[in-house]
């Protein structure tokens, strides 16, 4: 999850690569991102990004907005905020990336076995809802009612 360049599967429209020295305002970003400005506040209010100040506009960086692809992406894929921002975090510990990609894949594994788990779970519960099922219609055509009639 390195913030020097915006994620391959990111929400942004455009893959094109970006001038690292434009600067977006909150209303390109809702857009690309499609997302609201109100949300961009939000991750900005929890510290997620940091944009500029030019009076009471926001300038946002190619960094934000990269940052803003990884918090989008990592929401997606059910990362709580938390570990969102111990992941981007760690870039700024190690800015060849290495930490943060290692510690992206313990999570993305821990998060894999729990999805994994209630799958299990599901499936399972499917199963006793499919007994359920077959056990009503017998028992209602035994009694000469039709099952699917209301």
């Amino acid at each position: 999850m390195s913030v020097a360049a915006p994620p391959a599967a990111s929400a942004a429209k455009s893959s094109a690569p970006r001038d690292l020295s434009r600067i977006y305002s909150i209303a390109e970003l809702a857009r690309e991102f499609a997302v609201t400005p109100r949300t961009i506040r939000f991750y900005e209010d929890e510290g997620l990004i940091k944009p500029r100040r030019q009076g009471t506009q926001r300038l946002y960086s190619a960094g934000d907005r990269a940052r803003l692809g990884w918090i989008l992406r990592g929401k997606r894929l059910g990362f709580s905020l938390a570990e969102i921002r111990q992941l981007l975090d760690l870039y700024h510990v190690d800015r060849t990336g290495l930490q943060q990609m290692r510690e992206l894949l313990r999570r993305s594994r821990l998060h894999i076995e729990e999805l994994e788990r209630r799958r299990r779970d599901l499936d399972a519960q499917i199963g006793e809802f499919k007994d359920v099922e077959t056990q009503v219609v017998a028992e209602l055509r035994q009694r000469g009612v039709d099952p699917d009639s209301d």
